[in-house]
């Protein structure tokens, strides 16, 4: 290995070992971030399902994100929608605190002008914070012309997704 290669892997070597060093310095900045690409994702503490109600034209159709939260997990809940070209962003109908199950309804129309959706679920302890985001609405969400077929739905995909556990 001539002294040109070795200073190249030796400069790379100490690279790695800084942003590790930073890394570790600063772990509460840490934020796991998860791509969703189903109609339904759980972790611990969480869950969420799709589901689209249509409505008598494309104007009246509304994708619904139902969320089940465990309040001592995840104390609040963010919903963002974003254009990944433009950089704009467009808050969501907003998340009650306190956990729970809640249905986030938007207009399908929206993804077109934001296809990207970040749920984010903030935890009070240090790299516990959570964000799934998809690309558009999952190609696997179903679509329903009652609502309440699609409430059965989102309720019986939430319990399948937790793997029975209660929400």
């Amino acid at each position: 290995m001539n002294l040109r290669t070795r200073r190249a892997v030796g400069l790379s070597a100490l690279a790695s070992s800084l942003l590790l060093a930073a890394h570790a310095a600063h772990p509460a900045d840490a934020l796991r971030e998860m791509h969703g690409s189903a109609d339904a994702f759980a972790a611990p503490g969480m869950a969420l399902a799709w589901g689209v109600l249509r409505g008598a034209d494309e104007a009246r159709t509304v994708v619904v994100v139902r969320i089940a939260v465990d309040p001592t997990l995840y104390g609040d809940v963010t919903v963002t929608g974003s254009d990944p070209f433009s950089a704009q962003k467009d808050a969501m109908p907003a998340v009650p605190k306190g956990g729970g199950v809640v249905d986030v309804r938007v207009p399908r129309a929206h993804f077109a002008a934001f296809p990207r959706t970040d749920l984010q679920f903030h935890a009070p302890a240090p790299n516990a914070s959570l964000r799934v985001y998809y690309l558009g609405v999952p190609d696997t969400t179903p679509e329903f012309n009652e609502e309440d077929k699609l409430d059965a739905y989102l309720r019986q995909r939430i319990v399948q997704v937790r793997g029975s556990k209660p929400p």
